[in-house]
């Protein structure tokens, strides 16, 4: 349980140690200095504690958002300041500070909580701070303010407020108006309820598997069922982030989950329209790993170009400006939102097709759709980076390293090669090697030797893209080339190799390693660096991988190689999720809450 020390004299009337209790605090009273500070050190170190002034004056809500965030080791509204176990000793070391002799029994008449804050800032500890917008939080020093200040209150729903809060500030056009306006009360219901945001992300994977199973039975019924389902679940997944930012219940553990179950969601509905179409008797399988492997290299592009720009200097252009002056008109917000096709529109076409038509109409619509934004996105980010004059970090740089997945193979040509390659030449050898490989792949016979040597030159000039740190001004291309080549090396082998069942496994081979993709660019986010060496190395990196699909496809009949697929797929799938389960459970995993791109 946490710890409110509330500092002062009880102000008669006030609500606060009640309010306090109603967010989990025990509550304790301290008329001074001395006496929170032996509070303070009454109070077991694995405890969350809180000082907050008894004149405060404010809504819940503000309490909860400055009080209760897990995501933070210390926090503070004017008059409340919080620290959680890891924030304990620095909030300890300025306690001490505001009483170095041990004395003193009243309060000075400023806020002791204001003055420890400022304490902390002074010694560069970093105190977050949360936006409030219209919610009230203050301490009043007269009658006459504290009358103001309980009349601001009043004036201001807490309630309102927590719910609009509670909706993620950027987000598609069918989400915004379609979803939100109702789904905000189900998080609140849920609430009220004791349900936390993992079940109801477990729910909503759970909805999706189920309209995906629907949809594999290949029934006109089963097919409307699936986009109805398909529906309920993206509500669900919109519930459970505002569910989480209603309560603020944000975990290690709810992070990982809601970082990878919407791919998992989407791509195992793609297998089961899949599934379906081959029971009415047509083979969609290469369209359902397309779509994968088109989605999967457009969120690369953008995690990519993010990070890349995390942190760079003097990051404006031409391009940005426009993109500014465009935002300054309402309507054009809308359009550039839904001309890429985000998560809500997406699933919403995906529904409406999957019930209304056949699942290879529906895959055609899906990848034109992703692919003309794939296109817009590119081509105004490359347009953006020409023209900008950004050094990027050495934190970029590594990023993106760790985003580019190199193995051994990539790993030891760069240390040989040296110095690397110059300018735009990176991301342009990059792409020579990748399409190289992925078009001997598509347009060769089964059998022949031509793919394993353009999947040795891929390893080559994969060494010189990454033989030195990747700060160009197109660099950022380089990790989605490498995911646009292995996958299209897989699929294009898989769809060549002529027997039934190869684009399946494949299908769940492209699955696996992207997964392996997205958990190191949420690993990235929660700033605990990339995935173990050891783990890049067992599964090969991006090259090595590449290069022993198409050994295996020389060296194997059809049917073996069909096997070969299916067996890698699972060895890729236990290696790589035991690693992740492990992290993203662990005490140590950071807890990462993206307001990002809705992808």
């Amino acid at each position: 349980m946490s710890t409110a020390i509330v500092t002062g004299q009880p102000v008669p009337g006030s609500s606060l140690e009640s309010d306090l209790r109603s967010l989990g605090f025990e509550v304790r009273v301290a008329s001074g200095a001395s006496e929170t500070r032996s509070l303070l050190e009454a109070v077991p170190g694995d405890r969350r504690v809180a000082l907050v002034d008894a004149r405060f004056v404010g809504h819940p809500h503000a309490l909860r958002l400055g009080l209760t965030d897990p995501r933070y080791p210390l926090a503070a509204v004017t008059g409340a300041v919080t620290a959680q176990p890891a924030g304990r000793e620095a909030l300890a070391r300025a306690v001490e500070r505001e009483d170095p002799a041990g004395g003193g029994t009243t309060l000075a008449v400023d806020s002791l909580a204001d003055r420890v804050v400022t304490a902390l800032d002074a010694e560069g500890a970093e105190v977050h701070r949360p936006e409030l917008g219209s919610l009230v939080a203050a301490v009043p020093t007269d009658p006459e303010a504290r009358d103001e200040a309980r009349l601001a209150v009043d004036a201001v729903d807490d309630e309102a407020v927590r719910l609009k809060s509670a909706v993620k500030a950027r987000d598609g056009f069918f989400t915004t108006y379609c979803i939100s306006p109702y789904s905000r009360y189900i998080a609140r219901w849920c609430a009220r309820r004791g349900l936390t945001p993992n079940q109801v992300t477990t729910a909503s994977l759970i909805t999706a598997l189920i309209a995906a199973g629907c949809a594999a039975t290949g029934t006109r019924g089963g097919f409307v069922a699936a986009g109805i389902l398909l529906i309920c679940s993206f509500v669900l997944d919109c519930t459970d982030g505002q569910l989480a930012r209603y309560s603020l219940q944000y975990s290690t553990l709810g992070a990982w989950l809601d970082a990878t179950f919407d791919r998992a969601k989407e791509y195992a509905y793609y297998a089961g329209l899949a599934l379906g179409a081959a029971r009415g008797g047509d083979d969609v399988w290469a369209l359902a790993l397309g779509a994968m492997v088109l989605q999967t290299c457009r969120h690369v592009v953008d995690f990519s170009f993010n990070e890349a720009n995390h942190d760079a200097t003097a990051n404006t252009s031409p391009t940005a400006a426009l993109s500014g002056r465009l935002d300054s008109v309402g309507w054009t917000v809308w359009v550039r939102r839904m001309i890429v096709l985000p998560i809500g529109e997406r699933w919403a076409m995906i529904a409406i097709l999957t019930a209304a038509t056949t699942p290879r109409i529906t895959f055609y619509a899906l990848l034109a759709g992703c692919a003309f934004a794939a296109t817009y996105t590119t081509a105004g980010r490359v347009l953006r980076s020409l023209t900008r004059k950004a050094r990027r970090t050495d934190r970029a740089a590594q990023a993106l390293a760790d985003l580019a997945d190199s193995g051994p193979i990539a790993q030891g040509l760069a240390r040989v090669l040296g110095r690397g390659l110059p300018g735009l030449a990176v991301p342009a050898v990059a792409l020579l090697g990748g399409a190289g490989v992925v078009t001997a792949s598509a347009l060769t016979d089964p059998g022949s030797p031509l793919p394993v040597a353009a999947a040795a030159f891929y390893a080559l000039t994969s060494a010189l893209a990454v033989a030195r740190p990747l700060k160009g001004a197109l660099d950022w291309l380089v990790p989605p080339i490498f995911r646009a080549a292995e996958y299209g090396t897989v699929l294009a082998l898989a769809a060549t190799a002529g027997v039934n069942g190869t684009l399946p496994a494949a299908f769940g081979l492209v699955a696996a390693v992207a997964y392996h993709h997205y958990d190191t660019v949420y690993r990235i986010r929660g700033n605990a660096g990339a995935p173990p060496a050891w783990l890049v190395r067992a599964i090969g990196g991006h090259e090595g991988r590449t290069l022993l699909v198409t050994v295996l496809a020389v060296l194997l009949t059809a049917s073996q190689f069909k096997v070969a697929l299916t067996v890698l797929a699972v060895a890729v799938a236990l290696v790589v999720l035991v690693e992740s389960i492990r992290f993203w459970v662990s005490a140590g995993a950071p807890a990462v809450h993206d307001e990002g791109e809705p992808a």
